[in-house]
């Protein structure tokens, strides 16, 4: 039932914002997409850090300090809570990868969710994804169980299970564990996702997201 109405809720909240600004260019909803992200950072008291920055202190943001880095050829801004244990992909490997998500339209509020699979104890609500690295290059599916595939894959069409460019911005830096592990842990990364690295919804509507994810290695 939670799943069917945040499904519901996404979909309804990404028509309702697309009725209302038919009217504007694409420049003019990029220049708004532009100020909600730059008051998104404002608000939430985000320091902004370079990629310089963010590699001389071993690939990590710190936290304390509400750090993000943004990534100037994509726009995305992460944060890494935690790198997680295990071992990276590694080039020339596919995984199953489980995930937690939980979705917010920037252009409707900070604090306003779309879509979320993030109900501690129920096992059966993961988001399972085939991951895979091909020469340092991340690429990426949805299970067509998946919540993200049911809210925005099935709208354009039932082949599209990639996963948006976004996500896979944090696999550079992250390792995949499993918590059942000694010394192992979930990683832990927030992002903030321009309409050019979301999905096709973002894309089409030029709505940028803000995920809080965590990512594990699956069976």
């Amino acid at each position: 039932m939670r799943k069917t109405i945040y499904l519901l809720l996404a979909v309804a909240a990404v028509v309702g914002f697309s009725a209302c600004n038919k009217s504007e260019t694409y420049h003019e909803k990029r220049d708004r997409e532009v100020s909600v992200i730059n008051g998104f950072i404002a608000e939430k008291k985000i320091n902004v850090i370079s990629e310089t920055t963010f590699f001389a202190q071993d690939s990590m943001t710190n936290v304390a300090n509400n750090e993000y880095v943004l990534f100037e050829a994509s726009g995305v801004y992460m944060q890494i809570e935690r790198k997680g244990g295990g071992q990276k992909l590694q080039v020339g490997e596919t995984a199953t990868v489980l995930c937690r998500f939980t979705e917010y339209n920037l252009m409707l509020g900070s604090d306003s969710i779309s879509l979320t699979n993030n109900f501690p104890g129920n096992a059966a609500s993961v988001e399972k994804m085939s991951i895979t690295n091909t020469s340092g290059t991340f690429t990426g599916t949805f299970d067509t169980s998946s919540t993200m595939f049911r809210a925005y894959g099935l709208a354009y069409g039932s082949n599209n299970v990639s996963l948006p460019s976004g996500w896979l911005v944090p696999f550079d830096y992250i390792s995949l564990g499993r918590p059942s592990q000694s010394g192992s842990e979930v990683a832990k990364v927030r992002l903030i996702v321009p309409h050019k690295q979301g999905h096709l919804s973002a894309s089409n509507n030029v709505i940028p997201y803000f995920y809080e994810l965590t990512f594990e290695r699956g069976r």
